[in-house]
């Protein structure tokens, strides 16, 4: 089945989603991944790219006179913040054959299949992913949210459009990047969603969503290519399926190559692999600007 996927960025995170497109290439049989250009400069330089299974979107294309009406308002990373639900909302109102249609990050990268995360999501309408926070950043929950927006799912139904609609409406009253009476940008609104829409499902794989705030919870191993974790609580074992590479920050050196800081050994597998994903990008963006 080919698979509907939706992600944005603007120039400063053009790699990461470039990452993230050619680590679906090798984790996703079939998809259309349509990239949101938050500007001019992504959207031609992506164009000039001709890449396959891309379906390129403009901002003006996405952006209706709700959302411009506050634009003035938010900053750039707040704008961008309520297009989480603006996006699928809009391909799935365009286009009604498409069944589903995912959200995800720019700055993830997968390391398994993708389809591990649709079998258990199944007949639902929408799905959420918790942060899972590891106990030392657990307190962080109140302020950023019981579920990270970095991947979800909203299948093309009543009740998706539904949470879809009340979400942009949220973001459209209030998005800002500071947390304030109950809110936090385009997250917090996630805290009552399996009590106020129906068909929503919370993913339970830990391998979906490992990130800085969660991954003090596993132990980490590599087993013939892939990277495993072990819960240390309960010693479950999983296969990590993406990272979530939320405030990664990149330095070059004078050369131009990305430059790692000493990373922890159990860590050094998923971040190696990114980094060299993001360097193969670098390099391919430098032969057209």
């Amino acid at each position: 089945m080919k698979r509907d996927i939706c992600t944005l960025f603007d120039k400063n995170y053009l790699s990461r989603g470039l990452a993230l497109y050619d680590s679906l290439r090798e984790h996703c049989p079939k998809f259309t991944l349509w990239m949101l250009c938050m500007d001019e400069e992504s959207y031609e330089l992506l164009r000039k790219l001709n890449l396959k299974d891309i379906r390129l979107l403009k901002l003006s294309e996405v952006e209706d006179n709700r959302l411009k009406s506050v634009k003035s308002t938010r900053t750039s990373t707040e704008y961008c913040w309520m297009f989480s639900s603006s996006l699928p909302l809009y391909i799935l109102e365009r286009d009604k054959n498409i069944d589903m249609v995912a959200y995800i990050d720019a700055d993830i990268y997968f390391y398994d299949s993708i389809e591990k995360i649709y079998g258990e999501f199944g007949n639902n309408s929408v799905m959420i992913i918790p942060h899972n926070s590891s106990k030392k950043n657990k307190w962080r929950e109140k302020t950023s949210g019981i579920y990270n927006v970095g991947m979800m799912i909203f299948r093309n139904d009543s009740k998706s459009l539904e949470a879809l609609r009340w979400w942009k409406d949220r973001v459209i009253e209030w998005c800002f990047d500071h947390y304030e009476n109950g809110k936090y940008g385009d997250q917090l609104y996630l805290n009552d969603w399996l009590i106020r829409f129906q068909g929503v499902h919370v993913l339970h794989n830990p391998g979906a969503n490992m990130a800085s705030w969660n991954i003090g919870r596993y132990i980490l191993s590599k087993k013939g290519g892939t990277i495993i974790g072990k819960e240390k609580e309960t010693g479950k074992t999983f296969s990590l399926i993406f990272y979530h590479f939320h405030g990664l920050k990149i330095y070059l050196n004078r050369k131009g190559k990305i430059k790692a800081y000493p990373i922890g050994i159990l860590h050094k597998e998923i971040y190696s692999q990114y980094i060299e994903a993001m360097q193969r990008e670098f390099e391919k963006i430098k032969t057209i600007d």
